[in-house]
């Protein structure tokens, strides 16, 4: 029954409304047309070995068949353990769109309808594919403020966005109440399409090109082998497989125990409405554009003629099915659906009615109450997994339909190539270690679920969850004088508060109330001393007797002297930059290797595939949660660390990229001389369980020098003026690094033959198209973060790469990638931010010397030059 309080909305009637799945009802209900049943080759062959075996028949893992079947690959198999769409996929409303508030997951978003506007025509099934656009709605300024945020990102990608006002919008979808109606975000070409009829199609053509889809043929077992292939059982028979993609769908964590893996997952009950035939609808000359009502959380499309409304409720409403997670997927559960719980939607149904009247009258023929599978952050996992060779997976899509074809696509590539296509570090599986337990996940699943059309701020912070046991010791001392930021698990500042200063999380389009206090950590690093915490850093041990070769094949820099630190890069085939670590050279042939706290088991599965596959001989150890890290940097940083050392800090003595063993008071650190601020400053690595100790000592030994705190926030700031790049911003797998301006850490006349090496010296003679520079630009309120457009001549030229206010020229200050004829120094662009084009120099970097460099012209008598 409905909510006494919807009675008066005069309707919503019930008829014949299914509460338990029938899904070949629910197919008539949402057109769903398509090949039922494969052809009878397809039922009675079978394959004791296969090149790659996909386990799963939803229309993630039929697409990836399809597009390694198409590229050439023979022995494509794919196992399903029930029945193609059996799942997820075939009660999917079928949602498409070009759309999407991160950077390379617009990619996928382009390929997959790419993909879809040919598939009919290349397989001959029928997709179902509508593309009548999508428009998001704002009712509120400061959702006006995030369309404009979100359109500064889009002008360097292919996809189409545009801001329309509400007479366009009105013009577009006739049947809306405009109100409150300030702005929409419209997407030509997204639409929608019939899942059941996609994945048939993909199927189709999957087998036209040589796949085999075999099913029903459960996975009972996945036994790895010593040489790196797997034995996979199914009651039909064994197979012999060169690798395995899980893509498994709610049933991917079965498959993960499998082989001794958690993967972090919930399936979450989402509820879609289909209504009959509307009068007003079937009058309409043009099919509806896809709604999306940000405010009141719900998307609306048009299903023939009618309607097809879903809402996403609050954290505090969805239901999670905390049962399967407990005791698992209950066997034989493959079509069926959860009973309805209208109560729980009624909030949105009520918003619904408000913005599109007509839903007043309208009758329900259909309630769909059906699983998808969440990971903590919503975003899926995509890639071959750390711990396990030839294990990949394709697991967590929230929205499987919009995903299935470029996943497919970027996945295919990636394991024919050996490298992925582009980055997309924010799918790598290895993003979730062994801290993301059960309950972790599951609140952040929540969460992630009920924030669905929440306001996507720059620097945004989720709270649910947190804290995970990766905090060090000093977690309890600092967080009530900080504002916490999450990185892979870990807490850590990102800035602390100033007496008498706000110190709730504001978080804005603009500048916020971080900004005064991160200028005063700014100027204590520059001018006395500051105290970081870097323990979210991964640490990695490496030893043995080809532990040199081992990383003279991975770096494309040398491998630095017993007793000293470098910076160096991983490059792919390719030539692009996997991953930038700091590689320090403790005693003969044992290494301490750093990485960024979001790299850790990106670059630690890259490294362990090398060592294996080249067969070298070396011991490979994650000792990340065994260390703890303090940054200590500033002028007075020597006279403070000094009165705690026996050990000679002078700069003579104790050079810039030197490492040592010492004691800092009686505790044990390895300090290397390094800081990301670029200023005078040390890394002291210690165990973990010291670092409260730590921290206290070395506040207490610089109260006489005006020690005080800093946290990443002002860091970047320091490190954007030195113009130190960042992986993940300046360099990634999208870029090489020599057009990212890296020369000097690549040595190509090693005699290494390092990963890259003969493709970067391709790249160094055809010359680069781009070049990363370095801008200033005075704006007002707002600063460029990373991703905006960058203007020339009326045209979008390039894309800026991370940004920042600088509160040494108190203008704005960023990276960004142009074409090679406008990085000289002195050329003018414009740079997109929030609606506004902003006039922007390209700068001699960097704008800030380092301490280094700066103690060197000083000892040469080039003050001047300072």
């Amino acid at each position: 029954m409905l909510r006494s309080g919807a009675q008066r909305l005069r309707g919503l009637r019930l008829q014949s409304l299914p509460l338990r799945g029938s899904p070949g009802r629910l197919r008539l209900a949402c057109g769903r047309q398509g090949e039922e049943n494969p052809p009878l080759s397809a039922e009675t062959r079978w394959k004791d070995r296969a090149e790659t075996v996909i386990i799963g028949g939803g229309c993630v893992g039929v697409s990836l068949a399809y597009h390694l079947a198409k590229a050439g690959m023979k022995d494509v198999v794919l196992l399903e353990k029930s029945e193609l769409t059996a799942g997820s996929t075939w009660h999917a409303a079928g949602l498409t769109t070009y759309f999407h508030p991160g950077i390379n997951l617009k990619k996928i978003h382009y390929d997959s309808i790419k993909l879809y506007e040919k598939l009919e025509e290349e397989t001959g099934q029928v997709v179902g594919f509508h593309q009548p656009g999508s428009i998001r709605i704002a009712t509120t300024p400061v959702r006006v403020d995030e369309f404009k945020y979100q359109m500064t990102r889009t002008g360097w990608h292919a996809t189409e966005q545009y801001i329309i006002g509400p007479e366009k919008i009105q013009e577009m979808f006739p049947l809306l109440n405009m109100n409150k109606v300030l702005a929409g975000l419209y997407n030509p070409g997204d639409g929608h399409i019939d899942p059941y009829s996609l994945t048939m199609a993909l199927a189709a053509g999957a087998r036209k090109y040589g796949a085999l889809l075999k099913y029903p043929a459960p996975v009972t077992s996945l036994k790895p082998r010593s040489d790196g292939t797997w034995d996979v059982e199914t009651p039909q028979g064994s197979m012999r497989a060169n690798r395995v993609v899980n893509a498994a769908g709610f049933w991917a964590r079965e498959v993960g125990k499998m082989v001794g893996l958690e993967h972090p997952l919930i399936p979450v009950q989402h509820q879609y409405v289909v209504t009959s035939t509307i009068p007003e609808v079937k009058a309409l000359k043009r099919e509806l554009p896809v709604l999306r009502d940000l405010e009141g959380s719900y998307y609306l499309r048009q299903e023939r003629d009618g309607l097809l409304f879903g809402p996403y409720e609050s954290q505090e409403k969805m239901k999670v099915q905390d049962a399967w997670v407990t005791n698992g997927v209950p066997p034989g559960f493959g079509k069926e659906l959860f009973e309805s719980d209208l109560d729980r939607i009624m909030e949105h149904v009520e918003a619904a009615m408000e913005m599109v009247p007509v839903l007043k009258k309208a009758d329900i023929i259909n309630i769909v109450n059906g699983p998808i599978t969440y990971s903590p952050d919503i975003l899926p996992m995509v890639g071959p997994h750390q711990g396990l060779r030839n294990y990949w997976v394709a697991i967590g899509f929230g929205y499987g339909i919009i995903h299935a074809g470029g996943v497919g696509k970027y996945l295919s590539d990636w394991i024919l190539h050996g490298e992925p296509p582009f980055d997309l570090i924010e799918l790598d599986p290895n993003r979730y270690g062994k801290w993301t337990t059960t309950q972790y996940t599951e609140a952040k699943a929540r969460e992630s679920y009920g924030f669905n059309n929440i306001v996507g701020y720059p620097k945004e912070e989720r709270f649910a969850g947190r804290p995970t046991h990766r905090v060090n010791g000093l977690y309890k001392t600092l967080e009530s004088k900080c504002s916490m930021g999450f990185h892979a698990g870990w807490e850590q500042p990102h800035w602390f508060y100033r007496l008498g200063q706000d110190t709730q999380y504001r978080p804005s389009f603009r500048r916020t109330n971080w900004f005064e206090p991160v200028g005063f950590e700014y100027k204590q690093v520059m001018q006395k001393v500051g105290v970081i915490d870097l323990s979210p850093f991964g640490k990695f041990n490496i030893k043995g007797q080809d532990s040199v070769r081992l990383l003279d094949h991975l770096f494309a820099n040398v491998i630095p002297k017993v007793g000293f630190t470098n910076i160096s890069h991983m490059l792919t085939p390719k030539g692009r930059v996997y991953a930038e670590l700091t590689v320090s050279h403790q005693t003969p042939g044992e290494f301490l290797l750093i990485t960024g706290s979001g790299s850790e088991l990106h670059d630690l599965r890259w490294i362990e595939e090398e060592a294996v596959n080249g067969g070298y001989d070396v011991e490979i150890k994650n000792i990340t949660d065994e260390l703890g890290v303090l940054g200590v940097a500033g002028p007075h940083a020597r006279k403070v660390l000094q009165k705690l050392t026996a050990e000679d800090l002078s700069d003579d003595v104790f050079k810039f990229l030197q490492t040592k063993s010492l004691k800092v008071s009686n505790i044990p650190v390895t300090a290397i001389r390094i800081s990301y601020t670029g200023e005078l400053g040390w890394e002291l690595y210690h165990r973990r369980e010291d670092s409260a100790a730590l921290y206290d000592i070395i506040m207490n030994a610089g109260q006489e020098e005006g020690i005080d705190n800093f946290g990443t926030y002002a860091m970047n700031v320091l490190r954007l003026e030195k113009a130190f790049r960042a992986w993940g911003s300046e360099m990634n797998c999208d870029t090489n690094p020599l057009e990212a301006g890296l020369e000097y850490f690549i040595k190509l006349n090693k005699p290494a033959d390092f990963i890259g090496k003969q493709a970067l010296k391709q790249i160094k003679a055809k010359g680069l198209k781009r070049r990363l520079v370095c801008l200033t630009l005075a704006t007002d309120d707002v600063d460029p973060e990373g991703n905006e457009s960058i203007w020339y001549d009326g045209k979008v030229v390039g894309n800026t790469t991370s940004g920042s206010y600088s509160y040494s020229i108190q203008k704005s200050l960023a990276f960004a990638y142009v074409p090679v004829e406008l990085s000289k120094v002195g050329q003018q662009v414009e740079v997109e931010l929030l609606g506004k084009n902003y006039p922007a120099s390209v700068i001699q970097e960097p704008l800030v010397l380092t301490e280094p460099t700066r103690n060197r012209l000083q000892k040469k008598g080039g003050k001047d030059k300072i």
